[in-house]
């Protein structure tokens, strides 16, 4: 496959300024150059050169669209290849018309993923760096970018590469002790083995720390806003995402389904989810509202349970703060510009006052203060990304456990006094486990899955 020539549009489909088509493989420049008119012939120009041009259909001669080309020569591009990026008029019909004309030469549509793969298995980057790419693309929040900018510039592959150093500087010292045994002092081994495996621990151990912080900055928090009917739950949803996502309305049970809505708070990505108002009703079309709220609870990460401040609290709420007991949640006391009627202390034998946000939703207070409760529930404090190198990826998180796990048998076979030679698989096998994060000696099944999630020009 990678003596193919492949194509595919790099920027999102539908109206625009500009959309850039990518041509990659050893015929890129040639098979484009048949297409392309301009003073210049694409095959004797320089490398990383941009020309003005038509796009002309080969048969009738006629010029279908005015573009810039830009040549990018192998091994200097982001797949090692020869690479032509023409950057064409925005808009469905006219990168149609330039993708319909370099189908008919002898290019083929790329796979989802594919220049991304190519990078990869022309070694310009590793497996780590191409997942920090598809990372880059779904990032939610400036926060995540950056964290995810730094897995594609190679932070995170070189810490582990780091530490594989470390492991193989391990094998060797074992490996020479086994080949000249006469010179061994077994408890000087066993020592060398024990430091050198308990240091790598403690690194991986540092990298798993930052593992719960960074699976959320990747994937967001799960949050479901519930309550009762009309206790402002739509309202929230709407201040939160500066718009009128919900309807909202003085009528109880005005929501009958899970709305969706991605925001941002506090650099910290959440998918909200504003349920319907949980309450006995006879309405067969709420009751399917309800379920489906009662299932989006336990789906959830975070819960906000909103309550009217100015009523009792129902019988209803005390069902399901019991429900709810001991999930991740803050509870929002909803409309406190009216008179309250609320018994605070049987809300606080549920949640500490850290957890309750007083609010009005409809004057826009306190809107700062679920952020700040937010951010504390989830992070112990600032996340500075300049200041750690994050794991967030779930394959990344496995190997990382399964690599401890082999080292912590080696360094309890050392202070055992176990022969060196036996010891040495749990070495081996934790720098292959490292290795696997890089995509070393993994399986192509893993590597097609991977960059299958991939959009099309990527």
């Amino acid at each position: 496959m990678l003596s193919d020539t492949i194509a595919a549009i790099s920027t999102a489909v539908g109206e625009g300024g500009i959309a850039i088509i990518r041509v990659s493989g050893p015929e890129a420049v040639k098979e484009v150059e048949k297409i392309f008119k301009s003073k210049e012939k694409l095959t004797e120009v320089d490398s990383h050169t941009v020309h003005y041009g038509h796009i002309m259909d080969p048969l009738s001669r006629d010029n279908l669209e005015e573009v810039l080309v830009t040549v990018m020569r192998a091994p200097r591009s982001f797949t090692t290849e020869d690479v032509v990026e023409i950057s064409s008029h925005g808009g469905v019909i006219a990168v149609k018309r330039v993708m319909d004309l370099l189908l008919q030469q002898d290019i083929r549509l790329a796979e989802p993923g594919e220049f991304t793969k190519r990078a990869f298995l022309n070694g310009r980057i590793d497996l780590s760096q191409a997942e920090g790419v598809i990372d880059l693309i779904r990032s939610k929040s400036d926060r995540a970018f950056s964290v995810a900018l730094k897995q594609v510039e190679g932070t995170l592959s070189r810490k582990i590469n780091d530490l594989r150093h470390t492991l193989v500087e391990t094998l060797a010292h074992i490996e020479v002790n086994i080949d000249y045994p006469e010179h061994d002092v077994e408890s000087l081994t066993s020592e060398f083995i024990k430091d050198k495996s308990r240091f790598v621990m403690e690194e991986i151990d540092k990298l798993l720390k930052t593992a719960e912080e960074g699976k959320i900055l990747r994937e967001g928090i799960t949050t479901a806003i519930v309550g009762r009917p009309n206790v402002g739950k739509s309202s929230l949803l709407n201040t939160l995402a500066h718009d009128n996502r919900a309807i909202v309305t003085d009528i109880p049970g005005t929501t009958r389904d899970v709305i969706e809505e991605f925001v941002t708070i506090n650099n910290i990505p959440l998918k909200l989810l504003d349920t319907a108002g949980i309450r006995e009703t006879m309405d067969v079309v709420e009751k399917i509202g309800v379920e489906r709220s009662k299932h989006a609870v336990n789906e959830a990460d975070l819960i906000l349970l909103v309550l009217n401040a100015s009523e009792p609290l129902h019988e209803d709420e005390l069902e399901l703060m019991e429900q709810i007991r001991g999930r991740q949640c803050i509870v929002i006391l909803n409309k406190m510009d009216l008179p309250s009627q609320l018994d605070m202390d049987i809300v606080r034998r549920y949640y500490p006052d850290e957890l309750i946000v007083p609010m009005s939703v409809k004057a826009e207070e306190g809107i700062d203060r679920l952020e700040d409760a937010i951010s504390g529930l989830f992070f112990s404090g600032k996340i500075e990304g300049g200041d750690l190198t994050y794991v967030s990826n779930v394959r990344h998180i496995a190997l990382l456990k399964k690599s401890k796990k082999s080292l912590m048998d080696a360094y309890e076979a050392a202070d055992q006094y176990i022969p060196i030679d036996m010891i040495q698989i749990d070495v081996r096998l934790a720098w292959e486990q490292l290795g696997e994060i890089l995509g070393e000696a993994v399986g192509d099944s893993l590597i097609d899955q991977i960059f299958s999630q991939f959009c099309l020009g990527k």
